[in-house]
């Protein structure tokens, strides 16, 4: 009897080894800034994710290395028939977009939740439904990808696809309107932004050069929050116009090295970063 038990246990575990599989893959970096006229100062960072399958399951698992190390998103996704549920673990405090506006992440309270949705008999859409009740129906027709959601918070809807060399983006929150348009002109790949932050990406004798105007941006109050448990989005602090350079370059030692000058502060960053 002990040896059958034993025989079976060595078999789910083979069982298990056969469908189930974690790749780990992260990022790390170190950075030297000047910081103009202030003292300068060096930093780094390591990030790390873990994604588990197993079958048509999906965990995925987001660390910051050094920052405790601290647990950055938790997210699960799996399909019962034609079902889809996607389930996200992690509450984070977001911080605001830096795009120059005040455009905001949802609160802390809206990022865990689990999401439903399922494969509709309509065309290519899509409908789902998230524990708010939050409705979604999105889908892609003639090459643009259209996404609307139905909130008591305000309806949210999406657009975006490549209209004639050019790539458009518009999404419609609550009533404000915000767009993004980027194209390439001689090998030059331009964005502009509603914000009026432009971005020219280019090559430059072997390397990459971004080059970034960013616009006045007002401040931003956090969201209110009842408990510490559910705090909502960071503060977003006011900045001044300023313009970036940035030029990388991947080495063969698998690193890219880059260096960026900002107007902001007068200041001139190398950063070396790999990717695994």
């Amino acid at each position: 009897m002990k040896k059958l038990i034993a025989l079976f246990a060595v078999s789910a575990v083979a069982s298990t080894s056969a469908v189930a599989g974690i790749a780990l893959s992260g990022t790390s970096s170190v950075s030297y800034d000047d910081n103009g006229s202030a003292a300068s100062a060096t930093s780094y960072d390591a990030d790390l994710s873990f994604v588990g399958t197993a079958g048509g399951t999906t965990v995925t698992i987001g660390m910051d290395v050094d920052a405790g190390p601290a647990t950055t998103s938790a997210t699960m996704a799996t399909k019962i028939g034609p079902v889809t549920v996607s389930a996200d673990m992690f509450n984070e405090a977001s911080i605001g977009t830096s795009s120059g506006g005040n455009l905001r992440e949802g609160t802390a309270a809206e990022d865990t939740g689990v999401t439903i949705s399922l494969d509709a008999p309509i065309g290519d859409a899509t409908v789902g439904v998230d524990n708010s009740g939050n409705v979604t129906i999105s889908g892609s027709w003639s090459g643009i990808a259209l996404s609307h959601t139905s909130k008591s918070a305000g309806d949210t809807t999406t657009a975006s696809g490549s209209i004639a060399g050019m790539d458009v983006s518009v999404t419609n929150k609550a009533g404000a309107t915000t767009w993004s348009l980027g194209t390439t002109v001689s090998g030059v790949a331009l964005t502009l932004a509603s914000s009026q932050k432009v971005t020219a990406t280019f090559g430059l004798a072997g390397n990459t050069m971004v080059v970034t105007s960013t616009p006045k941006r007002a401040s931003a109050v956090s969201v209110a929050a009842a408990t510490a448990a559910d705090r909502g989005t960071r503060a977003v602090t006011a900045q001044a116009a300023f313009s970036s350079v940035a030029i990388s370059r991947a080495l063969t030692s698998g690193a890219t090295l880059a260096a960026t000058y900002s107007t902001l502060d007068d200041s001139l960053t190398l950063k070396a970063s790999v990717a695994f």
